[in-house]
């Protein structure tokens, strides 16, 4: 009987072509943090959608303010808000790009993770090892 992370061995004593410990393992973990994965990539999509709607209501709102400042016979001072209001623009747009670049690396990885999957399946299924394994 094989060992964990050893190749199985016929009874001709040649070495039958089948995942080694370590690769299920792998391939188990990667299966079991894949929806948490994609859970966090949708919740990131969701939030920076939020943000672009909100950005787009202080935008919307620092206007109306400029507006309603120059419309008015009565002197009020709305600058310092809406000076705030663009502060505040400015700040969810940083967080927008924090988070667009979290994004983008995540699903970069998430790609090399597939990739390299695709690759150790394949190779499984056709009974070549890389180097350095221990299934040779």
């Amino acid at each position: 009987m094989a060992g964990p992370g050893s190749a199985a061995v016929s009874g001709a004593g040649t070495p039958v072509a089948g995942p080694t410990g370590r690769d299920l393992f792998a391939e188990g973990l990667l299966e079991f943090l894949r929806p948490a994965v994609q859970q966090l990539d949708s919740h990131v999509h969701a939030v920076r959608e939020s943000q672009v709607e909100l950005r787009e209501q202080i935008d919307n709102l620092a206007t109306e303010l400029c507006r309603i400042n120059e419309d008015q016979k009565v002197a009020l001072d709305l600058d310092p808000y809406v000076k705030k209001l663009l502060n505040a623009r400015r700040r969810v747009v940083l967080v927008n790009n924090i988070l667009q670049n979290a994004q983008e690396r995540l699903r970069r990885l998430n790609h090399s993770v597939a990739k390299e999957t695709a690759r150790r399946r394949a190779m499984l299924d056709s009974g070549i090892y890389p180097p350095g394994s221990p299934s040779k």
